[in-house]
Formats: C-alpha cells, sequence, structure tokens
C-alpha cells in the first residue's frame, strides 16, 4: 500500500525534528559544569586529537621493570637540584620536593619526559640498603653525561634511600609509574601579552605531556600551543581579556580540561589552578 504524499511529508518533519532534538540535547552540560556531551564527542571524531587524546582511556599503570645505572648529585638536602632544563625551578615550592631525578638523554626523550615518575631499586647488594627498598622520583632534569644509555642522576636524598653514598655509581631495576599530586594541574602564566608562555606542572597520572590548548571565552578558539623548552609552552595569540581553558593531553594520551581557571583580568606572573588526571 503506497503513503500519499502528504504522509511522507509529515514523517520526513517528524523524523528531522527528532534529530534536531537529538542535536539539541547534545549540547546540554551536565549539572558538574563540565564540558558538554557534543564537545567531548567531536574531540574524539578529531583526527588529529582524537588520536591521542583520552576518552575512556584506562588510567595510567606502573609499566615494565628495565635495567639501567644511577649515580647522585646535590647535597644531603638536595641542594643544586633546583632550576633544570625541565623548567620547574624551585622544586621544593613546585611540590617535586627532594626526591627527584635527571635523566639520561633517552629517558628525557628531549624534555617530552619532564614529569614523568618512576620506581628505582638498587641491584648492587654490596651498596644496597637492606631489603632493597624502592626510592619513588620525578624526572625533573637532564643528565647529557650518563653513563649508560637508561640512567638516573638522582638527588643525594633519593639515593640516600635506596643505597650507600659510597656506592657511586650502582645498578638498578627501574619502571615507569604513575604520579601522585595534591590538588590540580598548575599554570604558570609569563610572557607579555605578544609572546604568552605557559608552564605547567604538578601533573598526576602519566606526568608528561604530549600537547596543550588554549581557548578563550570570547574571540580565541581552540589553539596548539608550542612547547618552548622543557614544560614550558607558548602561543604568540591574544590571550589578554579572557577567561581562558586549558586542554592538557598527557604521554599516555589521556586528556584532562580546565574549564574557565582564570578570570578576564588575569595576570602575567600568576599560577592558576585547573583540574588534574585521577
Amino acid at each position: 500500500m503506497s503513503l500519499s504524499s502528504s504522509t511522507m511529508q509529515q514523517r520526513i518533519l517528524l523524523s528531522g525534528g527528532l534529530l534536531l532534538l537529538q542535536f539539541l540535547s547534545l549540547l546540554v552540560v551536565n549539572a558538574s559544569g563540565s564540558e558538554p556531551r557534543l564537545v567531548r564527542s567531536l574531540i574524539a571524531a578529531d583526527p588529529v586529537e582524537g588520536q591521542i587524546a583520552k576518552h575512556h582511556k584506562p588510567k595510567f599503570k606502573p609499566g615494565p621493570w628495565g635495567n639501567g645505572q644511577a649515580t647522585f648529585y646535590g647535597g644531603a638536602d638536595a641542594s643544586g637540584t633546583n632550576g633544570g632544563s625541565c623548567g620547574y625551578e624551585n622544586l621544593s615550592k613546585r611540590g617535586y620536593g627532594q626526591l627527584t631525578a635527571a635523566m639520561s638523554p633517552s629517558l628525557y626523550n628531549d624534555g617530552l619526559a619532564c614529569g614523568s615518575c618512576y620506581e628505582i631499586k638498587c641491584l648492587d647488594q654490596n651498596w644496597c640498603k637492606p631489603g632493597q627498598p624502592s626510592v619513588f622520583v620525578t624526572g625533573t632534569n637532564l643528565c647529557p653525561d650518563s653513563q649508560s644509555a637508561v640512567h638516573f642522576d638522582l638527588s643525594q636524598p633519593a639515593f640516600s634511600q635506596i643505597a650507600d653514598l659510597t656506592g657511586g655509581i650502582i645498578p638498578i631495576q627501574y619502571r615507569r609509574v604513575p604520579c601522585k599530586k595534591e590538588g590540580g594541574i598548575r599554570f604558570t602564566i609569563s610572557g607579555n601579552p605578544y609572546y604568552n608562555k605557559v608552564l605547567v606542572w604538578n601533573v598526576a597520572g602519566a606526568g608528561d605531556i604530549k600537547m596543550v590548548k588554549v581557548k578563550g571565552s570570547k574571540k580565541l578558539k581552540w589553539t596548539t600551543m608550542r612547547r618552548d623548552w622543557g614544560q614550558n609552552w607558548v602561543t604568540d595569540a591574544m590571550l589578554v581579556g579572557e577567561s581562558l581553558t586549558f586542554r592538557v593531553i598527557a604521554g599516555d594520551g589521556r586528556s584532562s580540561t580546565s574549564w574557565h581557571i582564570t578570570d578576564t583580568n588575569w595576570q602575567f606572573g600568576q599560577t592558576y589552578e585547573g583540574k588534574n588526571f585521577k
């Protein structure tokens, strides 16, 4: 039995109406204030970011054990370990404390590994502490004069937790582990209206970062920032006068979006706190 043209038109209009309602429902922001579901869907489908953004990826887990070597530098109070090529400057102020390490070039990966965390064990029974305890450190610097392909130059407090200092250079086992941080990801903004530099620190989960994007509340669309050095990310886009949102994509592909963490009156030299990885 054939349908009349008027009936067909009614059905087409009804189908179109249902599709429109479905589209509008995707735009609704949930009660927690997180990004719209449609935005999340578009990110996942993005041909560039969708390949590396999280969207239901599992939490970062410890990696396999490997072998390497370790030495130590700095004083008993970790003096001499501040600064470094990751850009964190004062490590205690940034929350990294005394348990840090400079990484050999293969680990450092041109600075992309800054912020990654490791579990390290001593293997030399002549120098190891009783019970071969582990120490957990964050990579915060480059060790260019490494003794092997995998080399950690530990802060003295970190080295002394696993081995006698007289050991000097020791064989170790190591593995990547999730970073545990207090509070949210921090964004320290410096520079000027024509050159914006953002130091991203206190990153939990994988700890390292492969991409940072920024978005304003007015004219500025999603803009991919360029990594300058360490974990300093830069853009010459005009950020001044806009409430800023940052999206951080970690080395494991998970993403964390910190919506409108500044007001429109934000200032250079200030640090703003966003959403961290769980």
